[in-house]
């Protein structure tokens, strides 16, 4: 989508969504310089934004409390098994794995987050324990297969190509591009 596409979607959505909000600036990012039309395109934006004729919708308006309470969990056991052994585990995949089979608990302000919090805890705190635990298992019994992986990290703009390149070196090794090709 180009840039004047999304202000012409977000004036007559009358929103700027998160995810529109990434594109421009993914877009402004990459261009060494941006076009008469992409700056008039942005100034009508930053009018519109202004005057209210646009809102822009904050990136969370809600939390799942089960991530709160996992991550609180994992890294209690993960903490007691670093101190008494040599492995070294990761908070990320951990945690990853046990929130897949819990279910979410999601809320827009802090008293459903303290309700959903103390219920929870209440009702879930060994469920909650039973997945954490079996993630550290999983964890700590995996092959390492995969050695090359990569976390997931914010994007710079140049990753799809960096991991198309990649992913063409590795299955296209002898594929050379001409100049002269088509």
């Amino acid at each position: 989508m180009s840039i004047a596409q999304i202000v012409e979607q977000a004036l007559q959505d009358g929103y700027l969504t998160p995810v529109m909000e990434a594109e421009v600036g993914r877009i402004c990012d990459n261009a060494s310089e941006l076009s008469i039309e992409e700056y008039m395109a942005l100034d009508k934006l930053m009018g519109a934004l202004l005057t209210g004729e646009v809102v822009a919708i904050p990136r969370k308006q809600f939390i799942n409390v089960m991530e709160e309470l996992v991550l609180t969990e994992a890294i209690a056991r993960i903490a007691e098994i670093e101190a008494t052994s040599e492995s070294s585990l990761d908070v990320g995949d951990i945690v990853a794995y046990a929130l897949n089979r819990l279910p979410p608990l999601y809320a827009t302000t802090e008293e459903g987050a303290s309700f959903q919090r103390e219920t929870a805890q209440a009702q879930m705190k060994e469920l909650i324990s039973q997945q954490v635990n079996e993630a550290i298992g999983r964890y700590l019994d995996r092959p390492d297969f995969f050695p090359e992986r990569q976390a997931l990290s914010k994007s710079t703009g140049n990753e799809v190509e960096r991991q198309l390149t990649a992913l063409l070196k590795t299955y296209a090794p002898k594929f050379e591009q001409n100049d002269n090709d088509p």
